[in-house]
């Protein structure tokens, strides 16, 4: 598995869950659960990044990259959590929605352009033969522990 194609791969899943809702949102229509979707794989991936391939990298000589997302998943976790419970509300507004769901995918954008260009080729040179390992497991199975929270939401 080329771990780097397989991580860029959940950027672009997690984009159109939320751009589904968006175009759902558009027709005056709120369906939850493409959100939902995206949302939970959104912390899944914030996960495996935080816990088995940042460790290494930020000790090879990357502390500044990963600082710079780890900051940043923790402004996102926080735009999860308001879209979290926007989209609960009993009669959810949707103009909130939308803008929430605009500041998500622009923040997603900006994250994403350095992270793929910047992180992830070093997935595949400098990882340790068994955090490689690691993040492709949690990449095929791994589920997100409950209760855990990205570094910058502490």
């Amino acid at each position: 598995m080329n771990l780097s194609e397989a991580l860029i791969r959940e950027h672009h899943e997690i984009d159109a869950g939320i751009e589904e809702f968006v175009n759902e949102l558009e027709a005056d229509n709120v369906s939850a659960q493409p959100l939902l979707t995206a949302l939970a794989a959104l912390r899944r991936h914030i996960h495996l990044e935080e816990t088995i391939l940042f460790p290494p990298l930020r000790q090879g000589g990357l502390m500044m990259p990963v600082m710079v997302m780890l900051r940043e998943h923790g402004e996102l976790w926080s735009v999860m959590d308001a879209l979290a419970v926007a989209v609960s509300a009993e009669e959810p507004d949707l103009e909130q929605l939308r803008e929430l769901c605009g500041d998500l995918l622009a923040r997603l954008d900006a994250h994403n352009s350095k992270e793929e260009p910047i992180i992830y080729p070093h997935a595949e040179s400098d990882l340790p033969e068994d955090a490689a390992a690691e993040l492709a497991d949690f990449i095929d199975n791994g589920t997100l522990p409950g209760g855990w929270v990205c570094e910058g939401a502490r």
